[in-house]
């Protein structure tokens, strides 16, 4: 039989009536990791994936249906800032580049509890810093559809993974886009859940406030099962919420009549300039057609959005990166001086773009810098984040582009950081304000290239999200 694009849903049910075996899905995925691995989106295999899968095979054959795990058999890839004990774990990057997690992340005890597969590890911009996938250390990865083109960042390997069904699901991780960019880009589903609905712990950091583990599916549904397994409280993480996690499946009911959509009229008018706004534009008067209310909301304040994001990012990669310092963790430097071996060990093994963010966050946080910049950041986010939190106090949901077009050339945008930053206009409101968003295939561009739309929503109404996109993503589904 057929295990082409086979949904994480029909994968369990295959799987419980033994119309698969694991062995076998697993086999199928791991031989779609070897045909396309010049688009460089998966860095590694792990050696235990096929003991993992016979373990599960055996358990299906001890085990009553109902009594197997909820995502039993499921081969899943994990972005290379995912801790998985007792495999490299690099955040891909020279300077870590043979590290071994010494312990799982809280999402990867969850999914492994729900019985999956962790076949291997994804590529991604270094320590998560970029939004194209070309900062790797081990070499850009390649759009899914265009070889010439970024997959986007920094979840690019996962995205493109997904895209071209080298797993059943993915794990990315989201601090101002990273995964709804690179989700838009390749054609799939990308979710950035609520700040702190899923734990962070286990996850590399790259800005602790901002940061937020996301997922990638070929299907809404898909998306919707996974993180009712991830979602929740930590033991391990004070910052998740202790909110209860909902079957966000059952959510998904077909009908958004009634539904209020807002359409902030500053982004809007970056729509107009751009070539998809008649794409935009079909969707919203789609929902229209089926009882959605539009409505247009006025945020002044928006294209602040972008210096609070980067200030506040910047300021909190200086902190964290402070830990690399060639004594312990990754690859050391030798070296009698202290300052010196620090010194040599960023400048040979972190990236440009790793060192530029940690130099602009230096600044920022500097004595003579911190009240212009990062204080002032900081105020302005709060504004932002009321401004948003009382649009949707009246609106269901918020409908934003996900980018400003198909994914570009590699190499296009490399020599100038700004344009690179740009990229991200839409995506960084959901880390600032903590809100949810997921972008959903909604069509294709001049080139052919897949775009995304952006819904977002009030924190921990993921589940309105998953209802709304299901229902646009159909849209397409019957085009």
């Amino acid at each position: 039989m057929s295990m082409k694009n086979l949904s994480v849903i029909d994968i369990v049910n295959k799987i419980k009536s033994k119309e698969i075996s694991c062995q076998e899905i697993t086999q199928y995925y791991l031989n779609n990791i070897i045909k396309y691995r010049d688009k460089n989106a998966v860095l590694e295999t792990f050696d235990d994936a096929m003991d993992r899968a016979r373990e599960i095979d055996d358990m299906v054959a001890s085990c009553e249906p109902d009594n197997l795990p909820a995502l039993v058999g499921v081969p899943i890839l994990l972005k290379d800032n995912i801790m998985y004990k007792g495999h490299v774990c690099s955040s891909a990057s020279k300077a870590l580049e043979n590290y071994e997690a010494q312990y799982n992340a809280t999402v990867v005890d969850k999914l492994l509890d729900a019985g999956v597969v962790i076949l291997g590890r994804t590529n991604m911009d270094e320590f998560a810093m970029g939004g194209s996938c070309e900062n790797s250390a081990f070499g850009p990865c390649k759009n899914a559809h265009d070889d010439a083109c970024v997959s986007g960042g920094s979840s690019g390997g996962s995205a493109v993974a997904v895209a071209l069904d080298m797993c059943a699901f993915a794990l990315g991780s989201d601090t101002g886009g990273s995964v709804r960019q690179p989700a838009s880009f390749n054609g799939v589903v990308g979710i950035k859940p609520t700040n702190y609905r899923v734990s962070r712990y286990g996850l590399m950091a790259f800005a602790g406030s901002l940061d937020t583990v996301g997922i990638f599916t070929r299907s809404v549904e898909d998306n919707a099962l996974v993180l009712s397994i991830i979602a929740g409280k930590s033991e391990d993480d004070a910052t998740t919420m202790d909110e209860p996690v909902e079957d966000y499946l059952s959510k998904i009911t077909g009908n958004i009549a009634g539904k209020k959509i807002a359409i902030i009229k500053e982004v809007q008018e970056l729509v107009n300039k751009t070539e998809q706004v008649g794409l935009f534009q079909n969707v919203i008067e789609y929902c229209q057609k089926h009882g959605a209310i539009v409505t247009e909301s006025v945020l002044p304040e928006y294209p602040m959005i972008l210096p609070v994001y980067y200030t506040t990012a910047f300021a909190e990669v200086t902190t964290n990166m402070n830990r690399y310092d060639g004594v312990r963790f990754g690859n050391a430097v030798a070296s009698e001086d202290y300052i010196e071996m620090v010194s040599k060990y960023r400048s040979d093994l972190l990236g440009c773009e790793v060192r530029r963010r940690i130099m602009l966050g230096n600044f920022v946080l500097s004595s003579e810098h911190y009240n212009s910049y990062y204080l002032n950041a900081r105020k302005m986010a709060g504004i932002i984040k009321s401004k948003f939190l009382d649009i949707l106090k009246d609106n269901d949901v918020i409908f934003m582009p996900t980018t400003y077009g198909e994914a570009f050339e590699i190499g296009s945008k490399t020599s100038d950081p700004v344009s690179m930053y740009i990229e991200d206009m839409f995506t960084v409101t959901a880390n600032i304000v903590g809100l949810p968003a997921i972008s959903v295939p909604v069509g294709t561009g001049k080139r052919g290239l897949p775009i995304g739309l952006q819904i977002l929503s009030s924190p921990f109404n993921e589940g309105e999200i998953y209802n709304m996109a299901d229902f646009v993503s159909r849209r397409c589904d019957h085009e």
